[in-house]
């Protein structure tokens, strides 16, 4: 049984599709095999047989995607020797709305045949929660309802159809003649219609864009293979909040709905191409800002939502997370950072304007409930007991450790957490002054008063801990999060550059990414989802701070330079492609990392993440409201060189060239540099 990563992924959320490289789905998967939508299985058996034989898998042509191509040789039919002369070529496109399968018989061999083409269907329309957590392990097909051309399941309010053309002509069994050279196709659509939600609901967005302006030239080709693949799965990825503005889901097929962290980082990382994904964002999560206090769903005044699923989920291990879910320290922040990002590259002002209250509920969460002991830093701790344990980005139960593996004790103060509360207090202080309203200079202290507090209590070992613990001690160890303080102004460029020191060490970078904990760890795990995993879009944020960093400095970007080499083998050993996260073995033990078993793929902050590296490679940096675009170049980039298209500042599409240390920026309807 193929395990999730070694599934072939077609997807156009919300509808997504998971299958072995055979294109079969057999039934009986707990690996997350099926067709899926709205967190759904819609169907757990779509397998194909002719003779009574399966196909003999032969390739797979992932041609986009929404549209993958599977070929197979009919063994026993056609001419006789070793040249498959009878073929299936089975056409798989999904699109917001369902999906749809050509299965084309081809007959190149030199007599006619009759070949007994049979398909068998299924689904339990188990709930994705169950599905992971093992719950749904043994649930019996639906009956089905049947005609000559269709087939309906019903539970739960939700029907699922599939309808053929042309029809069966018994059961679900086609005996069509084909003529030496000729073929055959029998075409499949398969939909779901769903009960009306009370509150979100998870749709397919209105228009799903190509990113047909956005074009990479680089002399390093792998560049534009990865921008171009991530682009490609970025469109698939994108859903819409009752059918209004657009958002990315996280990763199928466990996370395909809206998170507050997840959707605005990866839409942050893709404003330069997309500005209307952040837009969106911001809106969906601000419609869903907290409004009061409930330890149950770890909801607050002020606070950005987690997650968001039209019903309460069981995960299992005592992990049960209501429809909207609260459990994030760092999201409210994120958004505050994120609508920031959004205006200096040219987010109109009235819309930025309609997002001011939501702005200010999310700075004052910050102090008046982020902090519920006092002591100046922002900590959590899971109330409702069935909750997550940890708050931040690594969300796992054992990510906050010690050196000798002893997991820290709650409340914990995440180090990053802090990084962006500074961030979003002196952005957010930017906003307000900017707009012409009052409280920056309030928000501007609390962010000096908070970067003492920092200085004071996280240092350790010459870097700043992980994290203080419920003791207010600073947990030591090497660790990713010190990527996600750079740039952010938390630190002054001395401290910037003990950070950098400490992320230039090989027990962080793995050569194929950084590493989410120091082989130095004892309990440090290659395959460790947070403790020595490589995740890619902790290594970008890390890569934007590094050049950031070094530009301040003067100094050459050396080891954000490295890091971006590393992410280009990964990307290039995943067919472009690159997964939730992966082994951290690293470069010195093997060729290509090794694959994590479950890791979403594609995943929204890890396609988002090729725009993000060259756009800090490049130093791209709009002030909209001023009138510039600023581009300094990293001093060290691995390339000769490199160009960006389709870039969109204040309304206008931009170009930026960097060949042999010259810049050029130039209009879309512009003859000349300017």
């Amino acid at each position: 049984m193929a395990q999730l990563h070694e599934l072939v992924t077609a997807i156009a959320a919300p509808w997504v599709v998971l299958s072995p490289p055979s294109g079969q789905l057999t039934g009986g998967s707990d690996e997350g095999e099926g067709v899926y939508a709205r967190d759904r299985r819609i169907l757990s058996r779509l397998a194909v047989t002719v003779d009574g034989r399966p196909p003999l898998p032969l390739h797979v042509d992932e041609q986009n995607a929404c549209t993958h191509q599977f070929v197979a040789v009919l063994e026993g039919l056609g001419d006789p020797g070793h040249d498959p002369t009878v073929t299936l070529r089975r056409t798989r496109t999904v699109d917001g709305d369902g999906l749809t399968e050509q299965l084309t018989v081809v007959n190149r061999s030199r007599t006619e045949i009759t070949p007994r083409l049979e398909v068998a269907l299924g689904t339990d329309l188990a709930g994705i929660a169950a599905i992971r957590s093992g719950a749904a392990a043994g649930l019996p097909d639906l009956t089905a309802t049947s005609s000559a051309d269709a087939l309906t399941w019903e539970s739960d309010g939700i029907r699922v159809s599939a309808r053929f053309e042309p029809s069966a002509s018994e059961g679900l069994v086609w005996e069509p003649k084909i003529a030496a050279g000729d073929e055959f196709t029998l075409a499949l659509r398969v939909s779901a219609t769903f009960p009306e939600p009370d509150g979100f609901s998870i749709d397919p967005p209105a228009d799903r864009p190509a990113y047909e302006q956005v074009a990479v030239d680089c002399d390093d080709s792998r560049v534009a293979r990865w921008v171009r693949r991530s682009l490609d799965d970025v469109a698939g990825l994108q859903l819409a909040v009752n059918g209004t503005g657009r958002y990315l889901g996280a990763g199928p097929p466990w996370y395909l709905t809206l998170f507050g962290r997840d959707s605005l980082i990866s839409s942050g990382m893709l404003i330069p191409v997309d500005p209307g994904l952040a837009a969106g964002t911001l809106r969906a999560l601000a419609a869903w800002q907290g409004t009061k206090v409930d330890p149950d769903s770890a909801e607050q005044p002020g606070k950005i939502p987690h997650e968001l699923r039209t019903s309460v989920t069981d995960h299992g291990g005592g992990l049960v997370l209501p429809a909207t879910y609260y459990g994030t320290h760092d999201a409210t922040q994120l958004w505050v950072i994120t609508l920031h990002k959004a205006w200096r590259w040219g987010m109109p002002v009235d819309e930025v304007r309609e997002l001011v209250p939501a702005l200010r509920k999310a700075l004052s969460w910050m102090s008046d409930y982020a902090d519920p002991d006092g002591d100046g830093f922002l900590e959590y701790i899971d109330e409702s007991g069935h909750g997550l344990a940890n708050q931040g980005w690594k969300d796992s139960s054992d990510s906050v450790q010690w050196p000798d593996g002893t997991i820290a004790t709650a409340p914990i103060a995440l180090c990053e957490v802090q990084a962006y509360a500074y961030s979003a207090a002196t952005k957010g202080a930017e906003l307000l002054e900017a707009l012409g309203e009052d409280g920056a200079a309030h928000w501007r202290d609390w962010a000096a008063t908070l970067k003492t507090k920092f200085r004071d209590s996280f240092w350790v070992d010459g870097y700043p801990a992980i994290a203080l613990d419920g003791a207010k001690n600073p947990v030591a160890g090497p660790h990713s999060n010190l990527g996600h303080l750079l740039g952010t102004g938390l630190l002054d460029p001395e401290e910037e550059q003990r950070v950098v020191d400490v992320l230039s060490s090989d027990e962080l970078n793995s050569g194929f990414g950084l590493r989410t904990l120091s082989k130095a760890m004892t309990r440090f795990n290659p395959l460790g989802y947070h403790t020595g995993s490589v995740w890619p879009h902790d290594t970008a944020m890390a890569i934007e701070g590094l050049y950031a960093a070094a530009r301040s400095a003067g100094t050459p970007s050396t080891t954000a330079t490295s890091y971006v080499e590393g992410l280009l083998r990964a990307a290039e050993s995943f067919g472009y492609r690159l997964p939730e996260l992966y082994g951290g073995r690293g470069l010195t033990e093997e060729t290509t990392p090794t694959p994590y078993p479950l890791s979403c793929r594609p995943q929204a902050w890890a396609a988002a993440s090729a725009i993000a590296v060259l756009v800090a490679a490049l130093g791209i940096s709009p002030d909209v409201a001023n009138g510039t675009v600023t581009v300094t170049p990293a001093d060290g980039l691995p390339w000769r060189q490199l160009t960006m298209k389709g870039l969109t500042v204040g309304g206008e599409t931009l170009s930026v060239q960097w060949k042999d240390g010259a810049i050029a920026v130039v209009k879309a309807n512009s003859a000349s540099p300017r």
